[in-house]
């Protein structure tokens, strides 16, 4: 989530809903927090890269004398397959919603011919909101990768050093700052510890709190990695990292930090319904995903493995079917530059490959986001505000996210060229051993999609 973890998401405007059958303007009623007690601190709300892909190539073609008449049969074959994957991935999605997932959104973009685009959701959410793939979503620590590509396109400009000690710009906000570098806030070897689960932070994360948080506020309760380490000494993922570099954007320009986003990444790229959220309002006009939780009892039963959370303890919001919390009133803006931007997928994948094929950072900029450090939490390794995952059917880059109510995925290929975006609208919920499988199932699924890879189910017997 925004780590919540992934951790981002961490933008808006809401006197006006999006659509009336949403029923996401409720107002939350007030409830109790969560215990700050966990060993699995940041990484417990967000959407991580879990899959375990299964490679294997399609059969060759059988060779035909008539160059022209095999061509078309490769042609009504390969469309033949393509329709029959794309069945199989819608069928996918509307599992992982009926097993737990609630809704999901699936945009499958390889670069040519239209894009597959899917919609589905449980039966009963229908009645809160009819789900369609451009609805706006909170997309969490996705807006890590905007905030690093911020930052690196200053350094392209010698406005910012990826060495430069965060004391130089923020003197007395971050402890330790004197040896930490803005290289080592972008892909989280600070030393840093992170705020989420912190009893000062808690109620504002479950919703029982409404307050306005800064960054230098969020900072200041930040505590020291436990168990500690040096800076630059080990990846360890923090939400204080980029709340950290969210002021260093800000100090080095002159100009805030939602403004930078519209004028540098969301209006050049034509991404119309991206925004960093300043409280918990949509768009004005426009439709939005309805987010949801486990109620407390759930919750509890979710978390018992690594939390043991006293009776009645969860997120604040109106009891919805299936024992789950409508969360999308719980305000994101404390994310900020860890994550708080609202998107959509086709917004989130034009910027993605933009940034991927090398149109918004120069070549020695885009050398050092993809470097990386060993992540083996996320798959693979971690840059600049970017990931890099290792899977069967290839790697990919991009980044996950996390709120209350909301989980994405959001990758492309090494160049750019093809984009996948799988997002859910529940975080713990797809933690539950059924739901975790068939969510599992999916991405690995639409993951393969994109790069043009068939699962082992879908390989022709030997």
């Amino acid at each position: 989530m925004v780590a919540v973890r992934r951790g981002r998401r961490e933008a808006g405007r809401r006197e006006e809903r999006p659509s009336p059958d949403a029923r996401s303007n409720r107002h939350p009623p007030k409830g109790t927090v969560m215990s700050a007690h966990t060993s699995s601190r940041h990484r417990i709300l967000r959407g991580a890269l879990a899959v375990a892909l299964v490679t294997g190539m399609s059969g060759v073609l059988m060779g035909c004398s008539d160059t022209e008449s095999s061509a078309a049969k490769a042609s009504a074959g390969q469309g033949a397959a393509d329709a029959s994957g794309d069945k199989r991935l819608a069928d996918l999605a509307q599992k992982a919603a009926d097993k737990g997932s609630l809704g999901v959104i699936v945009r499958v973009d390889r670069g040519s011919g239209a894009p597959v685009e899917i919609a589905r959701q449980a039966a009963w959410t229908k009645d809160d909101h009819r789900l369609a793939v451009d609805d706006q979503f909170r997309v969490g620590s996705n807006t890590k990768t905007v905030t690093a590509t911020l930052v690196l396109q200053l350094v392209a400009e010698h406005r910012v050093g990826l060495d430069d000690r965060v004391e130089k710009w923020l003197p007395g906000l971050v402890k330790g700052g004197a040896d930490i570098t803005v290289r080592m806030l972008l892909n989280h070897t600070s030393g840093l510890g992170d705020f989420l689960l912190t009893p000062e932070f808690l109620p504002s994360l479950t919703g029982r709190e409404r307050r306005t948080w800064r960054p230098e506020d969020l900072l200041a309760i930040t505590p020291e990695q436990d168990p500690p380490a040096e800076p630059g000494e080990k990846y360890s993922y923090s939400n204080a990292n980029y709340a950290a570099l969210g002021l260093i954007l800000e100090k080095a320009t002159g100009r805030g930090l939602a403004e930078l986003i519209e004028q540098k990444i969301t209006k050049p790229l034509g991404m119309k319904d991206s925004f960093l959220a300043t409280n918990a309002d949509w768009s004005a006009g426009k439709r939005h995903v309805t987010g949801y939780e486990p109620d407390a009892e759930r919750l509890k039963d979710i978390l018992s493995p690594t939390v043991d959370l006293p009776e009645g303890v969860g997120f604040v919001g109106p009891a919805r079917p299936g024992s789950n919390i409508d969360t999308t009133g719980i305000d994101p803006s404390w994310a900020g530059a860890a994550g708080a931007m609202v998107s959509t997928a086709q917004d989130w994948q034009r910027f993605l490959t933009a940034l991927m094929s090398g149109e918004l950072l120069p070549e020695a900029q885009m050398e050092q986001m993809r470097t990386t450090v060993s992540a083996p939490e996320e798959g693979g390794g971690y840059g600049l505000g970017l990931m890099k995952a290792h899977t069967s059917c290839g790697t990919v880059w991009g980044h996950t996210g996390g709120l209350p109510g909301y989980s994405s995925e959001v990758y492309t290929d090494a160049g750019g060229h093809r984009s996948v975006a799988v997002l859910t609208n529940t975080n713990f919920g797809i933690k539950e051993k059924a739901a975790a499988t068939a969510n599992k199932a999916l991405v690995e699924a639409a993951v393969c999609r994109m790069l043009g890879k068939p699962l082992s189910s879908e390989r022709p017997s030997e």
